[in-house]
């Protein structure tokens, strides 16, 4: 069967749109949000009580930051191409701070309910993950990270995907622990735990998918801006 061609740029844009509304429904759905953004969740929880303005997107690209100066630390390198990353994030912020006003009108009063946006937002995750492993453009820190330092340690990407998505979900525990009192859970919960085991698996099944029924090609000449 001859492959459809998936242009990677495309893959960009719905890669981020797909993480933005993944995160916002399982805010909502209130099992816990993914392992990956529930250090700048509890920012955004933190922060919030002294500066109201201070939203969940607000928290993500500013914890980016931080990811990426600690990543050039490590790699001993810098691409002006990295800098793109944080813009990636900053777009990804406003996405997502627009996904949890949209998803804000869905009733989670109902247990099912909850489960069905939980395990939609679990699985548009590891898709959303998937397709900006599948673009040239620069991805957010957090994709950024994984991609450049399981390369430059030969380490399996999906598999260190694994190592940093459970690393990111003791963070968030720690911090948890650290700004709300000794064994209290704020967005680290069993969702939370059940996401950092799967996700890595999760992308790679899709990954495969993508790859079985689509051909990944460049629709503009731009790639050489982010090499």
């Amino acid at each position: 069967m001859k492959k459809k061609t998936f242009y990677t740029e495309l893959a960009y844009v719905m890669g981020l749109c797909s993480l933005a509304l993944s995160a916002a429904l399982m805010e909502r759905a209130n099992f816990g949000v993914s392992m990956v953004v529930a250090p700048a969740y509890l920012l955004h929880l933190k922060i919030s009580q002294f500066l109201p303005f201070f939203s969940f997107g607000m928290a993500e690209y500013t914890l980016q930051a931080v990811l990426l100066i600690l990543m050039v630390i490590v790699i001993r390198k810098f691409k002006l191409s990295y800098l793109f990353s944080f813009i990636t994030a900053v777009i990804y912020g406003f996405i997502l701070d627009l996904s949890i006003l949209l998803v804000s009108f869905i009733p989670n009063e109902i247990f099912a309910v909850r489960i069905i946006l939980y395990v939609l937002g679990l699985l548009g995750c590891s898709s959303g993950v998937s397709l900006l492993f599948h673009t040239y453009i620069s991805p957010e820190v957090y994709e950024l990270f994984v991609k450049e330092v399981s390369s430059l340690f030969n380490v399996n990407i999906n598999k260190f995907k694994t190592i940093y998505d459970i690393s990111s979900c003791i963070l968030a525990i720690i911090m948890s622990f650290a700004f709300f009192g000794l064994w209290n859970f704020e967005g680290v919960k069993l969702g939370t735990i059940i996401c950092a085991m799967v996700n890595g698996f999760a992308i790679g099944m899709f990954s495969k998918l993508f790859e079985r029924h689509f051909e990944f090609s460049d629709k503009f000449k731009l790639r050489k801006l982010f090499e």
